[in-house]
C-alpha cells in the first residue's frame, strides 16, 4: 500500500493480509499534528497496490465540501464505498480512478492529462487554479517535471511540497 500525505514516513509500506487504514497510518510512522483523521474510514481494511492520502485541513475541507467528487473516508483508489461511512465514488480521497483518463493506477492526478475538476480534488487547487495549470500545461507542451508547477502563477514552494506525491507526469 502506497501511504502519502500527513504522515511521518510517507511511502509503500507492507501490510498483513485484513489490514485497516489505521494499521497504513502507523505502518507510515504515524500521523503527523497537522493530519486530519476523522474524514478517514480508519476501520476500513485495505487492499494490496492501493494509495491511501492522509489529509491535512485544507485538503480534508475540500473533501467536505465536495463529497460526490472525492470522499475522505479512506476508500481505495477504484473502489466504490458501500459502507455507512460516507460516499466514495471518486475512490481515494484526492486521486482520481481512471475515468476522465487523468488517473494513473496509482491514484495520482496526471498534471499532463487532468481535466480542471480532477485537479480541483488537490489541495489549496480551486477552479482558477487548476485553470492556470491547464493554460501552463497548454502553452507549454505539457509538463516534463513536476517542479515546473512554480512556473504557473499562484503556486510557490509551500502549495507544490503538499503535491509533490499526489501528482505524476
Amino acid at each position: 500500500m502506497h501511504v502519502v500525505g500527513e504522515v511521518h514516513t510517507a511511502g509503500v509500506v507492507e501490510l498483513a493480509a485484513g489490514s485497516r487504514v489505521a494499521d497504513a497510518i502507523d505502518k507510515a510512522g504515524g500521523a503527523t499534528d497537522a493530519a486530519v483523521l476523522d474524514v478517514l474510514n480508519l476501520a476500513r481494511t485495505v487492499a494490496d497496490g492501493e494509495q491511501l492520502i492522509v489529509p491535512d485541513a485544507a485538503l480534508a475541507a475540500a473533501w467536505r465540501a465536495n463529497p460526490s467528487g472525492a470522499a475522505g473516508n479512506g476508500a481505495a483508489a477504484g473502489e466504490a464505498d458501500t459502507s455507512a461511512a460516507g460516499p466514495s465514488p471518486g475512490g481515494v480521497p484526492g486521486a482520481t480512478t481512471g475515468g476522465s483518463g487523468a488517473g494513473t493506477g496509482a491514484g495520482a492526478i496526471a498534471l499532463n492529462t487532468a481535466a480542471v475538476a480532477d485537479l480541483e480534488t488537490l489541495p489549496r487547487i480551486g477552479p482558477a487554479l487548476a485553470q492556470r495549470i491547464i493554460d501552463w500545461r497548454d502553452a507549454n507542451g505539457g509538463f516534463t517535471s513536476v517542479d515546473q508547477l512554480l512556473e504557473v502563477p499562484g503556486i510557490g514552494a509551500k502549495t507544490l511540497d503538499g503535491l509533490r506525491d499526489l501528482v505524476v507526469l
